[in-house]
This record gives C-alpha cells, structure tokens and sequence, in this order.
C-alpha cells in the first residue's frame, strides 16, 4: 500500500562558486526556438537567446564526476526524471548557455536553465483526485478488473468541484496513478500528469503522510497465519467514518499490542518507521503512515492478531478526501498543495 518543493521563479545571477545549480527561464523568444542538439556547439560563446546558442551542446562533464542533469532537475522539485528527459529531448534544458544533451552530467559549478515553454507545459497539467470504489485497481488493468482511470470522464466529475477546471480528453495522457490502493481497498487516488506531484507523494525521499481508516475484528493474541502465494485475502467491506459499530474491538485488544503498531513491527526484515495509529471508534483504527510498503497495514494488522475487514484512505499530505462521493472524481484546486 501504499506521499513540497517550489516553482522557481524570477531570475537569479548566474556564479560559477554556487552551490548548486540556478535556475533562469530564459526571455520568451528563446522558448519559440526549434534547437537541434545534433549540430556541433560554436567555437565561441554566444549571448543566450541567439539561434547559435540554441544548437550549442554543452560540454559533457567527466562520467566520474556530477550526477545526471535530470536528477538534479528532479531534485531541484522542477519536474520528475522522466519529465526531464523529455525537457532535454525538446531542447529545453542548457547548461552553461548551452543545450543539454541527453545523458548529461553536472557539477555544482554548471548554471542550468529551463525555457519558458517547459514552464507552460508543465502548467498545463492536471491532477485528479478520485475516491476510488471497490473492483478497480489503481494502475494497470489485471484479472479482468478495469483500471481506476476508467472512472474520469464528465459523467463521474462532481459537480461541487470547485477548481474551475473542465473536462478534455488530452488530459487523460500520461495520467498516472501517484501510489496504490488495493482491488478492495477505497477511498482517496490521486492521479496526475506532473511529474512534481508525483515525486512529493511517491517519490524515493518522501515522506508525506497517508490517512487511512481501518476496520478491525480481533482474533485472539499471535500473529494470523500467513497466506499462501496462491491463496486470496478475503474481501474487505465499504467503509465510512460513522459507521454503526456492531463489535467493541477496542475493549478487548491489548493496549501493548496497539504499542507494537504504533512502532516496534517489521515487514521484509526491516523495521518499520513510527506511525500513528489510534482508535476512530470502537472497531475502527485511524493510522498516519509515512512509507508505503506493499499491503502495508493489513500485514502490520495481522502481526498483532487483528483482520482487515475495510479500508479507507482519507488524507494524502495536506490534500483530504472530504465529501467527494464514491467513483466520483475532482481537480486538484489552484489552492492545494501536498
């Protein structure tokens, strides 16, 4: 089962002694340019926005030294690797007032800069947040169970939405899921085209918190046997917040137990980073995670003795799934950020 980094802005000066890269947009009419990187860069160094500086490619740093230009954009928070590359394929990235070449590698010393036109691509982009109905998985279709992109189309847009965004086809291109939730697992998937907003939520550094709530029975202390590699968890049940409750799991679980959840479990041999986990009601369990290894709190659940019965997720970062209905969807708002 599965998570902020700023736009840049403005125009800072460019010093060989920065510590990192700096990031310039350079003027707009150097963005309406068509480089082609295959032309070999000219003997002398021209001012940035000439069609020579355009078909420049910048000088390779040694294989043994820097890290490749589009980790250092993806660590910048401008964009994902795989966003980058696409940058740097249009002729979009330059290093030292140069065009970058695929592959590149940088120093701290290198000035980077991205052109305009990746800025308004970028900002072109959409992300969707959907709760997610039980039967779809969150990516790829499998066993015959259709993918959760399947659900965005006019006819599942809320209409309480409120960012002003309207439904058209080319957003669905590159819509990707940012992290999972099982087949039977509900609630809030967030799906989007910008490679930032997925590396904040699933990215390798990240640690944004998830929200889930848990329905829980109890079956006696010791761990639950394991599955077998062929054999299927049973379904889980919708799940909401007021649920009735109809068992009181609460009064007879061990409070050392719940301890062992909040910290103190280990998954794969390795141990598992502190969560919070407290009781919503009296069978429902609220956890906060800040990693997201595969069925994650089903398998932390079934360490100390208690069956997943439903599960929900309800907050990713800052972003929560509030009223938006089951198998309907809505925009990111201009005012949102994970």
């Amino acid at each position: 089962m599965s998570s902020d980094t700023p736009r840049p802005s403005g125009t800072p000066a460019a010093s060989s002694a920065t510590a990192r890269p700096l990031l310039r947009r350079p003027p707009l009419a150097a963005a309406t340019a068509k480089p082609s990187p295959s032309r070999s860069a000219p003997a002398s160094k021209p001012a940035l926005n000439t069609p020579a500086a355009r078909t420049g490619t910048a000088a390779a740093t040694p294989a043994s030294t820097g890290i490749r230009l589009n980790k250092r954009l993806a660590e910048l928070g401008l964009c994902s690797r795989r966003e980058a590359d696409d940058w740097i394929a249009q002729g979009w990235v330059l290093v030292n007032g140069q065009v970058a070449a695929m592959g590149s590698k940088v120093s701290p010393q290198d000035r980077v800069e991205v052109e305009r036109a990746a800025q308004r691509q970028q900002d072109s982009r959409v992300t969707i947040l959907l709760n997610k109905p039980i039967g779809y998985v969150s990516g790829q279709a499998e066993d015959g169970h259709e993918p959760a992109v399947t659900l965005i189309n006019p006819r599942t847009h809320w209409r309480q939405d409120s960012s002003g965004l309207r439904f058209s086809p080319p957003q669905l291109r590159g819509l990707a899921p940012a992290g999972r939730l099982d087949i039977d697992s509900v609630g809030l998937l967030v799906l989007t085209q910008d490679g930032r907003v997925a590396r904040k939520i699933i990215g390798e550094d990240s640690v944004m918190e998830k929200e889930y709530l848990v329905r829980v029975i109890y079956q006696g202390p010791g761990p639950l046997r394991p599955l077998s590699p062929n054999e299927r968890a049973a379904p889980l049940q919708e799940i909401h917040e007021n649920d009735p409750v109809s068992r009181n799991v609460q009064a007879i679980f061990p409070a050392e137990q719940l301890a062992r959840l909040r910290h103190g479990l280990s998954l794969d041999g390795q141990p598992l980073q502190p969560a919070k986990v407290e009781w919503q009601n009296p069978e429902q369990l609220r956890f906060v995670l800040t990693e997201g290894k595969k069925r994650q709190i089903r398998r932390m659940c079934e360490l100390v003795g208690l069956k997943v019965v439903g599960l929900k997720r309800i907050r990713i970062g800052h972003v929560v799934l509030g009223q938006l209905p089951v198998g309907q969807w809505r925009y990111l708002g201009p005012h949102e950020h994970f």
